[in-house]
């Protein structure tokens, strides 16, 4: 299944609607560095949400763009760093890409598409608000999840309500809706929800990478963020 569904998103790749209204192409985003190489790590604490936030805007701010970017297949330090992502399987990679920016940020579907499920997963460090649609392109069934909206973002929702290309149905959550995250958009696909329900694994243990990586190919193949080909 998931080597059918990158064929088919890759033969259409540069037809799919902007998931947020920044062009991630002209806008300049910056990418950020959310593994151990980044020594600016070292100076947030990565326990303290408030810290996390203040680095992610104050280095948009500093660079002069509104946008920025979170790699997908990333080991990152900041989970293996956090008390939510330990124990005994340490969860570090990145299932998804993140778009980080302001609160209230529209985000629209980049495809047709119908509300698989939905639910606001507040426990400490989650998705928060969660949507995730349903798609079938080329007879190809998959799904794409938004985690951190809105709490409003729910609100009119109902299972199987039809999204077109292009509609805006969610919105950026705040600091304090989507589990003290600095607000951003984790976007992500998946071949198989395995009878899951408003949720999915965002992140994965490096033990289970290729297991994931099959379930959740790259979103860059939606997004289309050369900047994150090339990086």
């Amino acid at each position: 299944m998931s080597k059918r569904l990158i064929e088919v998103l890759t033969s259409h790749r540069g037809s799919f609607a902007h998931v947020t209204p920044f062009d991630l192409n002209t806008d300049n985003p910056f990418i950020f560095d959310l593994s151990k190489s980044n020594v600016d790590l070292e100076k947030v604490d990565l326990n303290d949400e408030g810290a996390f936030n203040d680095y992610i805007f104050s280095t948009l701010e500093s660079n002069n763009t509104e946008v920025g970017l979170g790699r997908y297949n990333e080991d990152r330090e900041i989970y293996k760093r956090s008390e939510v992502f330990g124990g005994n399987k340490v969860r570090s990679l990145h299932l998804g890409i993140d778009i980080w920016a302001e609160a209230g940020t529209a985000v629209f579907a980049p495809l047709d598409g119908k509300v698989h499920s939905f639910k606001n997963n507040n426990a400490h460090a989650d998705y928060g608000p969660t949507i995730i649609l349903q798609h079938e392109l080329d007879g190809v069934k998959f799904f794409t999840l938004y985690g951190h909206l809105s709490i409003t973002s729910l609100g009119d929702k109902s299972i199987g309500m039809e999204i077109k290309k292009g509609e805006q149905f969610a919105s950026f959550g705040a600091y304090n809706e989507n589990v003290h995250w600095p607000p951003h958009l984790h976007f992500q696909i998946i071949s198989n929800m395995d009878n899951k329900f408003g949720d999915f694994p965002g992140v994965a243990a490096k033990a289970e990478k290729q297991i994931y990586l099959e379930l959740c190919p790259d979103p860059n193949m939606i997004l289309n963020a050369n900047c994150l080909n090339a990086s």
